[in-house]
């Protein structure tokens, strides 16, 4: 039986043959008090074991499509990174009886704070504007995670340099929701839009993007 580094090793390669376009993996442990979940002060993570492969897809600005929300059925986007998710841990528990699960998306049902382990795991580098910012991809990135049960050593991985050094801040005076006015990140006017178009009962609602296709870093 291989080692478990060796596995995970393995995983990533999979989930990128499966078409994550990006894939890293974090000790579940260190979501447990994540920056996010400090802040808002819960827990990062329902289990402090094992080990989360955190799966990437790129939004290019040429597929709106995958971000359109609809009730009960959230975007085709996360539908695909669902699917990866699954078809990878059906491959762990196939080729190496492996216990594995995709994590849900929403931390209140049992998710974590995904963007925190994207950043932990190596991926990239949270941006100014709230955002994962990706090499190669950018902001453009959602991500999902599948649950393994593997010990993952627990040493700080190395991320790519500061993403937004001596940027113009493009993404903040995009917004149409003045959810940068006070400098600091604002959730609640961020969501206001779509919240709106929700009670509204629109079937399909598009996200707001406008910070994240104003960023400069291009594929």
């Amino acid at each position: 039986m291989p080692a478990d580094r060796e596995i995970i090793d393995a995983a990533l390669e999979k989930a990128r043959e499966l078409g994550a376009d990006v894939a890293g993996a974090v000790p579940a442990g260190r979501l447990v008090d994540c920056p996010s979940a400090v802040a808002e002060g819960a827990c990062g993570s329902p289990a402090d074991r094992g080990t989360y492969i955190v799966l990437g897809l790129s939004h290019g600005p040429e597929h709106p499509e995958l971000d359109l929300w609809e009730e009960g059925r959230g975007t085709p986007g996360d539908r695909i990174l669902a699917g990866i998710g699954r078809n990878l841990a059906r491959w762990l528990s196939e080729c190496y009886g492996i216990s594995a699960r995709v994590v849900p998306y929403q931390v209140e049902d049992g998710g974590i704070y995904l963007k925190d382990a994207a950043c932990i795991a190596g991926i990239g580098r949270m941006g100014r504007n709230n955002l994962v910012i990706v090499p190669r991809y950018g902001p453009r990135v959602r991500f999902r995670a599948v649950w393994v049960d593997l010990d993952h050593p627990a040493e700080g991985l190395p991320g790519p340099a500061l993403p937004c050094a001596g940027c113009e801040g493009y993404c903040t005076r995009a917004c149409p929701m003045g959810a940068f006015e006070t400098g600091l990140y604002s959730r609640e006017r961020c969501l206001a839009r779509m919240n709106a178009d929700k009670a509204a009962g629109k079937e399909r609602i598009d996200h707001c993007r406008a910070c994240e296709l104003a960023c400069p870093t291009r594929d």
